[in-house]
């Protein structure tokens, strides 16, 4: 069983100093708005990520006029203590620390703690462009395989230096075919890999998808989920080389696995199309708890769980369904945020959880 059962944060955007400690399963988070209750949760995404769930930098994570943050929490990993530290001191200096020894890779943590975060801006996984569902993909699997992440590392390396590559051979008008070859080569071999794991691990997302879009709708609407890739048709090589003249004249690389999709049909309809607001919302969490269930299974143990500020996002009924799920059935730990502390109070007593409160 995963558990935090405390954090440190100094200098963590809006906290100068502050430390919590958790003693439940469910830990209710109430305050109003601005006061910091997303940051705490994101705190807790970072000591798991090794980075903001919700920031692209980390000087947007630090403390105004300040030069650095710091985050240590203390994690109960089936038994087993693990103290995690961050100490981030400015650009390119941030040391992550698992028991007081440095990782010489943040990748390599990845994993080690799962989470997963359900916050409001996450409905653009559903209505947004397709980046954002290739990220959603890339979470999940990112924490059950370290060698995905890896692999992703590689593929986007190569292709930044392939698109270098098109704007040079413009610039100077000549094209090395030498080395377009070593490149091509370079990015194929982790483009077939992450291809290859996306698309296993989609199939295995599926049907818990279905199933928990089916339990938070209560209904018998038909959610498809799919996974899309140029890769389908033919391996990366092939298609680098049958897509040069485009990648010479747009001066970047135009197929490939960043070019991946998951789409979503309603009854056989564009999910995007027409899908109402609580659809789309339903939808969302079900690819979340999708995530979790995965995680669980694979890892033998419940991920943790935060839900940032879910209640203003669901009707009662579809929230009642959601808490029943997450706060009973399931035993792993769960952090709440809301805006109104008698909310949370009064789900604790109809739902029977002994949970704890903290106000901000």
């Amino acid at each position: 069983m995963l558990q935090l059962k405390d954090i440190a944060l100094t200098q963590f955007k809006n906290y100068p100093k502050q430390i919590y400690h958790f003693n439940k399963n469910v830990i209710g988070i109430a305050g109003l708005n601005g006061v910091g209750k997303t940051n705490l949760l994101d705190a807790i995404y970072y000591c798991c990520f090794t980075k903001s769930y919700f920031s692209a930098t980390d000087a947007l994570n630090t403390q105004n006029n300040t030069d650095g943050f710091r985050l240590e929490a203390n994690f109960n990993n089936n038994s087993i203590t693990q103290k995690i530290a961050c100490i981030y001191k400015g650009v390119g200096k941030k040391d992550f620390l698992l028991n007081d020894v440095p990782y010489d890779k943040l990748s390599k943590h990845v994993g080690m703690l799962p989470a997963v975060i359900i916050a409001p801006d996450d409905v653009e996984i559903i209505i947004g462009g397709s980046e954002g569902r290739r990220r959603y993909l890339d979470t999940v699997i990112c924490q059950l395989d370290a060698d995905y992440l890896q692999q992703l590392i590689i593929y986007n390396k190569v292709m930044q230096q392939r698109n270098s590559f098109f704007k040079n051979a413009a610039e100077s008008r000549k094209i090395d075919v030498n080395l377009l070859a070593v490149l091509n080569n370079q990015l194929s071999l982790p483009g077939d890999i992450v291809f290859k794991k996306r698309e296993f691990f989609s199939k295995k997302l599926m049907p818990l998808i279905q199933s928990f879009y089916s339990q938070i709708a209560d209904n018998a609407e038909l959610i498809t989920t799919q996974y899309n890739s140029q890769l389908q048709q033919q391996p990366m090589l092939p298609l680098l080389q049958q897509s040069l003249d485009k990648d010479k004249m747009l001066q970047r690389t135009t197929t490939g696995i960043h070019k991946d999709e998951l789409h979503f049909t309603l009854n056989e309809q564009n999910f995007k199309i027409v899908a109402s607001q609580g659809q789309r919302k339903s939808l969302l969490f079900a690819l979340k708890l999708a995530q979790y269930e995965l995680l669980k299974e694979y890892k033998n143990c419940s991920p943790i769980l935060m839900l940032d500020d879910v209640f203003e996002k669901l009707d009662q009924q579809r929230m009642n369904r959601l808490l029943q799920w997450v706060c009973k059935s399931n035993e792993g730990q769960v952090f709440i945020t809301d805006t109104h502390k008698f909310r949370l109070q009064q789900i604790f007593t109809e739902l029977q959880i002994d949970g704890q409160l903290i106000e901000l």
